[in-house]
């Protein structure tokens, strides 16, 4: 069973009118209702209540199910004991999403993928989750226990009902994401996110210190840009070249194989901007609403992407599986290193793919693809470790290395998300026996072939920060690929 990758539902108007909507109420929002106006409480329920409006305007009664989601988890960490309570959150969060992802496939309505309720359950899980660890490192853990990142997100107190519903189902977020830590969305609902880093203005006015507040703006109107593009190259080629062609019967026993690998690519280059569309305006709401705000370039600029959820150029650009992984859907990518990798004891790599696998949902399709997704990170990783020094000898040599990766990373991609878009198992199978899963054994046989040296555990944090002290080729902005490159930056302050 197949699905049509360009039907309506797709895009849907509701979803699209409620994001434009939020679009004009973030930037009320900031100018009305700044913490300069008013205060933290009003600017709590006036999200929340903003958000659940949404929720219902797009999917009716079943927007219940994300207060059901929410009470339980609250109920959790107000009454389980500290030491066990993130994981009474996370099975509680987790399970409930699933439960309701396996009614919506199996009972109601399977292969419509469209924009359903659980979408925003699956951003409301990360955030329980997430916030849920942060309390536990916060209340339960001493300082020593702690990764330098871990204590930035430390929350250390319990948060109120009002701000766990705030945090959970605001309106810029509710739809579309992306998560983020709670010590961030307080910093921005109580106004203290630009203090440390603000730019002295005028001299002093009254005897105080004026700052400058950073407007986003233009960063706001590139995005909207960038949606638009998005929006249209999609609509433009979607029904043109379908993923759902390569598995014709006709098309693969017509067509050569080295044409069927760039139809994959083209097919797939097609789909990602539907992806781009809705990242960058749910991006483009929060840096309206004044939320996102990353320190400043090193020519004065700021920086709007501390919620981003998506690099373009890193991604079609990407010369590694790392590269493409670390730069698409990034607060996932932050979600998952945060509450899994960094903290499962046995494999973290494969347990990481699997929680992400269960957290889509349901559809054998998304198994299939993170599971291959374990060997090609593994091929990966081996192949990087043996070949690259070897062309880093001469910049020509460079080059080369990086046009090849290139292609080879797009191509494999390309295929292990094959059966993230088809969803189902036959058909995915189908194009795995069409191109012999050759991708599948190249992999295992690198693994098996090529040695692998022995990582030493290096903290991601003191990575992040020793690459912007030392700046370098990218040096005037922060990769979201060390996901804590940026989390202490934001006190930087702006160069003069």
């Amino acid at each position: 069973m197949t699905r049509e990758s360009c039907s309506l539902p797709r895009v849907p108007v509701n979803f699209v009118v409620s994001q434009l909507f939020a679009l004009l109420t973030a930037v009320w929002f900031r100018l009305y209702l700044h913490p300069s106006k008013t205060s933290p409480f009003i600017r709590h329920v006036v999200a929340t209540l903003l958000g659940f409006y949404l929720a219902l305007f797009c999917f009716g009664w079943y927007a219940l199910h994300f207060l059901v989601q929410t009470g339980l988890s609250y109920s959790i960490m107000v009454f389980a004991s500290l030491e066990h309570m993130h994981k009474y959150c996370f099975v509680t969060a987790l399970g409930y999403l699933s439960f309701c992802q396996i009614t919506r496939v199996y009972v109601f309505d399977y292969g419509m993928y469209s924009a359903d309720f659980t979408g925003p359950m699956m951003v409301i899980t990360q955030k329980i989750t997430s916030l849920a660890f942060e309390i536990h490192d916060g209340l339960a853990k001493r300082e020593d226990q702690l990764k330098p990142s871990q204590k930035y997100l430390a929350v250390r107190r319990m948060p109120s009902l009002l701000e766990y519903l705030s945090y959970n189902c605001n309106f810029m977020s509710i739809l579309a994401g992306p998560a983020c830590s709670y010590n961030d969305y307080m910093a921005f609902i109580e106004g203290s996110g630009y203090h440390c880093h603000g730019e002295l203005a005028n001299g002093k006015e009254n005897g105080k210190v004026k700052l400058s507040e950073p407007s986003p703006k233009n960063d706001v109107l590139s995005k909207l840009v960038t949606c638009g593009i998005s929006l249209g190259v999609y609509l433009a080629l979607c029904k043109v070249m379908p993923v759902e062609r390569s598995v014709e019967p006709s098309f693969v026993a017509s067509t050569p194989f080295y044409q069927q690998v760039l139809y994959l690519y083209l097919a797939m280059l097609a789909l990602r901007p539907k992806y781009y569309f809705v990242w960058t305006l749910a991006d483009a709401i929060n840096n309206a609403a004044g939320f996102g705000f990353n320190g400043y370039r090193k020519d004065g600029s700021s920086r709007w992407d501390r919620v981003s959820n998506l690099n373009i150029l890193e991604i079609e650009f990407a010369t590694s599986f790392k590269m493409f992984i670390d730069n698409w859907n990034i607060q996932t990518a932050l979600w998952l290193k945060r509450v899994c990798y960094e903290r499962c004891p046995l494999n973290p790599t494969a347990a990481t793919f699997l929680l992400s696998a269960i957290w889509h949902g349901v559809y054998p399709g998304y198994y299939l693809t993170f599971l291959s997704g374990i060997a090609m990170t593994m091929a990966a990783r081996a192949l990087r470790h043996n070949v690259r020094p070897h062309f880093q000898t001469s910049d020509l040599r460079r080059r080369v290395y990086d046009v090849i990766t290139w292609a080879g990373t797009q191509v494999a991609i390309s295929y292990t998300v094959v059966p993230f878009v088809l969803l189902a198992v036959g058909p995915s199978l189908q194009f795995y026996s069409s191109w012999s899963y050759c991708i599948h054994l190249l992999c295992l046989v690198l693994v098996l072939v090529l040695p692998v040296r022995a990582r030493r555990p290096r903290d991601a944090q003191q990575q992040g920060q020793q690459a912007v002290l030392e700046g370098g080729a990218d040096g005037d902005k922060v990769h979201q690929s060390n996901p804590h490159a940026a989390t202490d930056n934001n006190c930087n302050k702006k160069d003069t």
